[in-house]
């Protein structure tokens, strides 16, 4: 069994025209959470790399003007996450699902009718653009998992 160890996850909340991108999670931890898109930093790799990569890979867009929205030490899940999110802007491609595996749906919400269960750095990114602050602190030692 391997140790616990921490892990560097970078994702991006999309909003355009009050509306904000989110994909269903399948396969991994949290499946069936609403999710941003995003993924662990690869060895190398910048966390703005990271997000720009997942996004080609999982959806077949371009992104650019990413700006960090939030920055979370969070435990949760049974994990423990450095995550920086990044609001990003589709530069290029219509958003479709690339890797199945990893996602049942696609969709656009209303930022007053977000879908439950959130994924907790969409959530977190979501109160970061609304109040402004950056960092969060998140522990909850107990596993949660979304239905």
């Amino acid at each position: 069994m391997d140790s616990p160890s921490l892990k560097v996850g970078a994702g991006i909340v999309i909003v355009k025209d009050g509306k904000t991108l989110l994909t269903k999670r399948r396969g991994s931890h949290a499946a069936g959470c609403w999710q941003c898109v995003g993924g662990h930093v690869e060895f190398g790799e910048s966390p703005m790399e990271t997000v720009k990569r997942e996004a080609h890979e999982e959806l077949g867009i371009e992104i650019g003007n990413l700006r960090l929205a939030a920055c979370t030490n969070m435990i949760k899940y049974g994990k423990h996450y450095l995550d920086l999110t990044f609001a990003a802007e589709i530069l290029v491609g219509e958003p479709r699902i690339i890797e199945p595996e990893k996602m049942e749906e696609i969709r656009w919400f209303p930022l007053d009718e977000l879908p439950e269960p959130l994924f907790e750095p969409i959530r977190i990114a979501l109160e970061a653009r609304r109040t402004g602050e950056v960092y969060f602190e998140i522990k909850e030692i107990n596993e949660c998992v979304c239905p």
